[in-house]
């Protein structure tokens, strides 16, 4: 697969707790992404953030958290993300959980795929 040119970046940042049936709302995500043939998917860590609720998450040695921020970054055509949010709002619906969704153009310069 080569993709080239306008693209859009969609970030969903979640809880590192978050689940959904079990399964993290994260792993849940990056799964249907996949399965829907997306470009691509990353999940990062946070080390510090707090969202809605303004509960400070934090990795300082003294207070561990278990609930982490997350993003999760996907990238593809403007047509695939746009379909795709409807999949993450029926996750976070099915979750009952917080998050945060954001959407910005883009330019992909190259992308090409392992050839193994």
């Amino acid at each position: 697969m080569q993709i080239e040119g306008e693209a859009k970046l969609l970030r969903i940042f979640v809880g590192e707790s978050d689940k959904t049936g079990g399964t993290p709302v994260y792993e849940k995500i990056v799964f249907e992404a996949r399965k829907e043939g997306l470009a691509g998917a990353t999940v990062t860590k946070g080390i510090m953030g707090f969202g809605g609720s303004s509960r400070l998450h934090t990795a300082k040695i003294l207070r561990l958290s278990e609930d982490m921020p997350l993003v999760i970054e996907l990238v593809d055509s403007e047509e695939k993300i746009e379909k795709f949010i409807a999949v993450i709002s029926k996750i976070f619906e099915d979750a009952n959980c917080g998050g945060l969704i954001t959407m910005e153009k883009m330019q992909i310069i190259k992308y090409t795929a392992n050839k193994k």
